[in-house]
């Protein structure tokens, strides 16, 4: 699996696998109507946050975003988002994804990075942070609306970075 930053050409690729996560409405908080426009707007974040794509045999897979999670005096403390597309879950690309952003930020000083928005019974994502150090801090009940199994929690995770 290779990460590498997001290039303009690989929008199209990037776009097919956001709108369909989105669509989904099991993992992201995201307006499942959202236009491409918007969707590249919230996702394709610029320095000195920074965007990239994981590519299979010189195929776009997965995308992930990372940022500063808050400005200000809670500027220490990253977050980033991950998407892998329907085909290449399972295959290495969310781990190659979160090892990539979790190297990222330690290498700017960051000293933790919280995920904001983990949905409550995504159980692969909640699996694979868990195996980086993320603990879950807090679950805000009822916070994100699943069209399969109704109203679930929003979990915050966290861990420190050295």
């Amino acid at each position: 699996m290779n990460i590498r930053p997001f290039a303009d050409a690989d929008w199209p690729a990037v776009w097919a696998i956001v709108r369909d996560v989105v669509t989904e409405q099991e993992t992201f908080a995201y307006d499942p109507a959202m236009t491409e426009s918007e969707a590249r707007s919230i996702w394709v974040v610029t320095a000195p946050g920074r965007t990239v794509v994981a590519e299979s045999a010189g195929t776009v897979v997965g995308t992930a975003n990372m940022y500063a999670n808050r400005p200000g005096p809670g500027s220490h403390i990253a977050s980033a988002s991950f998407m892998v597309g329907q085909d290449a879950r399972g295959l290495g690309a969310g781990t190659a994804l979160v090892e990539d952003a979790l190297a990222w930020a330690a290498g700017r000083g960051f000293a933790g990075m919280q995920f904001n928005a983990v949905v409550e019974g995504n159980t692969a994502a909640e699996r694979l942070y868990a195996r980086f150090g993320f603990v879950i801090v807090g679950t805000v009940p009822g916070a994100f609306e699943s069209p399969a199994r109704g109203r679930v929690g929003l979990h915050v995770m966290y861990r420190p970075l050295p």
